[in-house]
This record gives C-alpha cells, structure tokens and sequence, in this order.
C-alpha cells in the first residue's frame, strides 16, 4: 500500500508526464497523422483490443485471483506509456510513429480505457471490481495537462521541447519510485507471490511485443515500423495504473490489487531493454545492408561502359 504522501507525489509526477507527452506534439502532427492513419490505426487495434485479449487471456489461463486478475486486466486495458518512447528513440525505430501512437491511444483512453475494461472486466464481481466510470474520471482530469502541453509547444516550441524531456525521463523516475518505495516494504509478500502473478506480469509486456510485431507485419508494415508498434503494444503506462488503483481501493485491499501493476512497472523496464538492444542491433544491421547495397550499386553503374 502506498502512504498518502507517495500517493500525492505520483498524482504529481503523472500531470508533469502528461504535460510532457503533450509537448511531444503539434497539432499540425495531427492533421499530417491523419492524411496517413494506417499505422494509427494498428495502434489503437493493438492497444485496445490484442492487448486487453491477451491480459484477459493471461489471467484465466493463469486461474489468477480476483484481485490479481484485476490488476493484470487494468493494466493491459491502459494506453502506452511516455517510456515508450524513450525505448523506441533507442532502438532506432520511428520515432514519430511511437510518440503519435502513445499520445493518440491517450487520447481516446477517456472512452476506451472504460470500455474495454468493462468487458474483460466482466466476470469479476463484487468490491474487486474497477467502476469504469473511475477510470474515465482520472483519465479525464489527465487530458487537461496533455492539451496544456501542446499549447506551450505551440506558443513556445523551446518551452515544449524542454517539458517533453523532463515529462519522458519523470516516466522513468516514476517506475524506479515505485520500485524503491513499494518493493521494501513489501519483500516477504513478494517473496511468497506465487509463480503465476510473476508469469503474467512479466508475460503481458513480452506477449504484447510478439502480438504487436506480428500483428504489424500481417498488415504489411515494414519491419522498422513493426518494431515500432511492438514496442508500443507491450509497454503499457504502469504509473497510470498504479494511480488507478490507489484511487479506487484502499487498505489490504488496494495491496493486493497494486501487486501486479507495480511487478509490471518493474519488469518492463528489464524486458524492454532487452528488446530494445535486440531491435538496435537489427536496425542497425539493416542499414550497413542498405549502405551495401547503394555502394555496390553505384560501383556497377561506374563500370558500365560510356
């Protein structure tokens, strides 16, 4: 359980991120974004539908309790996370694609979070259910920072660029304080957690990878983008969750609940570097291959005779 103060501290930091992951945009981006929505598009699809299938999956497969199932099922519900970013900018994805993706799937959160919630959702009952209109409430509140950012980028494009980094590294913070503070207070509930809460927090964010590249590919986007979007499916925004949660449980209650959301928020971070060096190391043996391919194009072309 988180004290009151922890709790008011990540109210806080998550406005700053919010204020960051809306100075990571203009609305020209919007209109740019929607002459060309397919990748949009696959985003949404594999935020808000592959996803939650596969945490809904994930939790009956695992026979996961009430409170775990609930957990593991809000968090695959959730849009992407600013860290997302962070993760794609370093494995030479496109980069604008992921920062579209999170901010658009944030966007519609308002409305699709609460859906599709109340849907995987629905086999819960009694006080461990989430009410929707809960989620929709904070998620709301959420927007006003994201439009607030996109206006200072607008009227001061310095001002924005300088709040869209300290909202995408606060991301980061985010997670290691909740880990720092949560984790040792907490060491012997996680050393009896049995083996199943592990395999679906770890599980959602590696399976969200595998759905999202796979997905990608199977509609014909190219392998650097599908890298993209598999970054984008399996980073979900844990410190968002982790709100949620604080937000609607209190007490023994709001511990268990906060189980799996916090294990997410830890073990992305590990997950997604390991992926994140995998892609790099792809991307960058995909441009050697094409620097290869245009020197040797370039030598045939200087052989031919005049």
């Amino acid at each position: 359980m988180l004290s009151e103060l922890e709790t008011k501290l990540l109210g806080v930091m998550m406005i700053v991120i919010m204020l960051g992951m809306g100075a990571s945009l203009t609305f020209k981006d919007f209109r740019i974004a929607f002459k060309k929505p397919q990748g949009i598009a696959i985003g949404v699809v594999t935020t808000y539908v592959l996803t939650p299938i596969t945490g809904w999956l994930l939790a009956t497969m695992l026979q996961l309790p009430a409170p775990w199932a609930v957990g593991l099922i809000l968090m695959a519900c959730l849009p992407g996370g600013t860290t997302s970013n962070i993760f794609n900018y370093f494995s030479k994805g496109v980069l604008s694609l992921s920062i579209l993706m999170t901010v658009v799937s944030t966007l519609l959160a308002v409305v699709l979070v609460p859906v599709t919630l109340g849907i995987f959702s629905a086999g819960i009952e009694g006080d461990w259910k989430i009410p929707p209109g809960n989620v929709a409430q904070v998620l709301f509140v959420l927007l006003v920072p994201t439009l607030i950012g996109m206006l200072l980028r607008k009227w001061n494009p310095n001002v924005g660029a300088t709040i869209e980094l300290i909202g995408g590294l606060l991301g980061v913070v985010v997670i290691l304080f909740l880990v720092v503070s949560w984790v040792p207070r907490n060491y012997q509930l996680l050393a009896t957690t049995p083996w199943q809460v592990y395999f679906g927090a770890i599980g959602l964010g590696v399976f969200g990878f595998g759905v999202g590249y796979v997905f990608a590919r199977l509609v014909r986007q190219d392998p650097q983008r599908s890298r993209t979007i598999a970054l984008e499916t399996g980073i979900q925004n844990g410190p968002l969750g982790v709100l949620i949660v604080v937000l609607t449980f209190s007490g023994p209650q709001q511990q268990e609940v906060l189980l799996i959301p916090v294990l997410y928020s830890l073990f992305i971070v590990i997950t997604s570097s390991i992926v994140t060096v995998w892609f790099r190391r792809i991307s960058t043996r995909e441009a050697l291959a094409r620097d290869a391919a245009k020197v040797q194009g370039v030598s045939a072309g200087a052989g031919k005779p005049a």
